[in-house]
């Protein structure tokens, strides 16, 4: 993968060769290997590489035949291959990028429909002087951009955007309410005022007077009709579709190896991946915490001796979050939403040393209903059929009563608990819910940029909201900046928008059946893997904060959310910070999750604007070479 990054003035002036240079800067760790710039008049485009197909040339930001388009592009094109044969173009690369600079030149921006991978890209017209922004349909890549009557400014990561915006970026305050309900902010907005992300699946015209028009592209097809798969066909049917998203993720003229947890979605990977390449060993990565009670070292050791790779393990400890929690901070450009994003990190450190890319298991519980919400969802839905108040009575008596060995059934309680369904299904992920983030804001929550759930039933409401939020504004967000910050490149192979699609026209009753999450892709795992990995109980990348928080993390969380310098004491109410903490050191209750949150957001806001004992955002423009 690699970093893009560009200006589109609207006034006529030229656009400054330093200022593209210092936004390149920015993202040289996404691009190690080679770096450019092109510029006409008022656009310019700015482009670093981290070369993984056609490593001699393919030199960006590249010009098509014509001279007509110019593109920076970010990502891979699986089926490049396959476009290029059917393409009557002079080519002068092996490469991706010159199919799309063909395809485009050949059938317009429309081709991007044609595309089977993970991009984003900035594609400018020099006959119309328009340039499209294009996000690849589930979110993989990033692309961020701030417009003002001025200008348009755009690039991979948003600090990026920085050097050229000429002002120095504020907090969002409508923001907050949604970090708080989900530990990250979803598409458009970002916690930065100004700064929006194109959202996945959608592109946007940018016209030389300034206009921009965001559309969306891509949408998961319907559910087929009743009756049209039966258990046997389903898994047959997905059988294959991984089999053909991860012979494609294979697509590179570098070694690539693969995330291991012991999981199901990786270890089915990593067999898939091994399957597809006979006499050659997979390189796989695993990381653990030192802590038995959630290290799954064993059952990423056993599906490695079971399939035969090179496996490799990594210790992460309390001393890594405090070491690296700024400088990852840095690199998401957001809070870090979840702990287990340092662990990605140091994952893909210690990956980059023998390989270019790996492959990872995400998109897996999102496609095929693998959290226990989704078991649950049904009989909370019903539940909130039940008179609000009820519901709110029963929650607010019970909620701090039950004990930590409890907290999967505290969660639904608090989901049954929410006043609409919408804001049920926030709640599932939220570490606040809608009255305590009242609390904290000391104000009703923000509820205009809430989300309508999608048509269908709860579990396929739940499994497209995921895929539209949750999804591309958590977990691939933090997949790409951690992996980026090692410069590695991640590929999730189920996430090809195929087997995306697949997986959505399948019913319900075929990924949450007799009680059992994910039926139908354990029913494939289980034609690979031992039966024990398929049944276990899912566990996910846990990291023992709880711990940690009353130990090794103790006095910095205090300094952090309590000290006089501290955003979050600012900006929230005081009193409900400290009794969070208190009920945490109790012993009697788990607070990780939400201290986690408040803390990443005090660590984000030291890092980008700083307080009497950081440096903050001058620092991080002087680190990214504004002029």
């Amino acid at each position: 993968m690699c970093g893009i990054a560009g200006i589109q003035r609207f006034d006529g002036a030229p656009v400054d060769p330093r200022v593209l240079a210092a936004m390149a800067r920015t993202l040289a760790h996404r691009g190690p290997d080679d770096h450019g710039v092109w510029r006409q008049g008022s656009t310019g485009l700015a482009h670093t590489r981290l070369s993984i197909i056609d490593l001699a040339g393919s030199r960006q930001p590249m010009a098509s035949a014509t001279g007509r388009w110019v593109i920076s592009f970010n990502g891979e094109i699986f089926n490049y291959r396959a476009l290029r044969a059917d393409l009557s173009y002079p080519f002068h690369t092996n490469g991706d990028t010159e199919v799309i600079l063909a395809g485009v030149s050949r059938h317009g921006i429309g081709f991007v429909d044609s595309l089977v991978g993970q991009f984003a890209f900035a594609l400018h017209d020099r006959d119309t002087g328009t340039t499209h922004l294009v996000r690849d349909r589930l979110g993989v890549l990033p692309l961020y951009y701030a417009h003002t009557p001025g200008q348009l400014v755009f690039g991979s990561e948003i600090k990026a955007l920085f050097p050229a915006m000429g002002v120095q970026p504020e907090v969002d305050p409508a923001s907050l309410d949604s970090y708080l309900a989900g530990r990250s902010v979803p598409a458009p907005d970002t916690l930065f005022a100004g700064i929006n992300k194109l959202p996945a699946g959608h592109r946007a015209e940018v016209t030389r007077d300034g206009r921009v028009t965001v559309t969306r592209y891509w949408w998961p097809s319907a559910e087929d009709p009743p009756g049209q798969w039966t258990p046997e066909s389903a898994v047959a049917a997905v059988d294959e579709g991984v089999t053909t998203a991860v012979k494609s993720a294979l697509v590179a003229d570098v070694p690539v190896g693969a995330y291991l947890s012991g999981g199901v979605d990786s270890s089915l990977i990593v067999a898939k991946a091994a399957e597809l390449q006979p006499g050659h060993r997979v390189r796989t990565f695993a990381a653990g915490f030192g802590d038995p009670r959630t290290d799954e070292f064993r059952w990423a050791r056993q599906v490695s001796q079971h399939v035969g790779t090179d496996h490799q393990e990594v210790l992460v400890r309390a001393a890594d979050f405090e070491s690296l929690w700024s400088e990852l901070t840095y690199h998401r450009d957001a809070p870090v939403s979840e702990p287990a994003d340092i662990a990605v990190f140091r994952l893909a450190q210690a990956a980059r040393q023998s390989v270019r890319v790996v492959l990872s298991g995400e998109g897996g519980d999102e496609l095929f209903a693998g959290y226990p919400k989704y078991a649950l969802a049904r009989s909370v839905a019903t539940v909130g059929r039940l008179p609000a108040p009820i519901r709110a009575g029963v929650a607010g008596m019970l909620d701090h009563r039950l004990p930590d060995r409890m907290s999967r059934a505290r969660i639904a309680l608090r989901a049954a608990a929410a006043g609409t369904p919408s804001e049920r299904h926030r709640t599932w992920f939220a570490p606040f819910t809608s009255s305590e983030r009242q609390e904290l804001l000391g104000g009703p929550p923000d509820t205009r940029r809430t989300r309508a759930l999608p048509e269908g039933d709860v579990i396929r409401q739940m499994l497209l909201a995921d895929l539209d939020g949750w999804l591309p504004d958590n977990l691939l967000e933090r997949g790409d900046r951690m992996s980026m910050a090692a410069s590695l490149e991640l590929r999730p192979p189920l996430l090809d928008h195929r087997l995306v699609e697949l997986a959505f026209r399948l019913p319900s009753a075929l990924k949450v059946r007799h009680g059992v999450t994910k039926w139908v892709l354990k029913e494939v795992a289980r034609r690979y893997l031992p039966t024990e990995i398929v049944d276990r109980k899912k566990a996910g990348f846990r990291v023992p904060l709880r711990d940690w928080f009353r130990s090794d993390l103790r006095d910095s969380m205090w300094d952090r959310l309590t000290g006089t310098d501290s955003f979050v004491a600012q900006t929230f109410d005081r009193r409900a910070v400290r009794a969070l903490l208190e009920r945490h050191e109790s012993g009697r209750f788990n607070e990780e999750s939400r201290i986690w949150t408040l803390m990443s957001l005090e660590v984000w806001h030291e890092t980008f604007f700083g307080t009497a004992t950081t440096p903050g955002l001058s620092a991080v423009s002087n680190r990214v070479g504004q002029p």
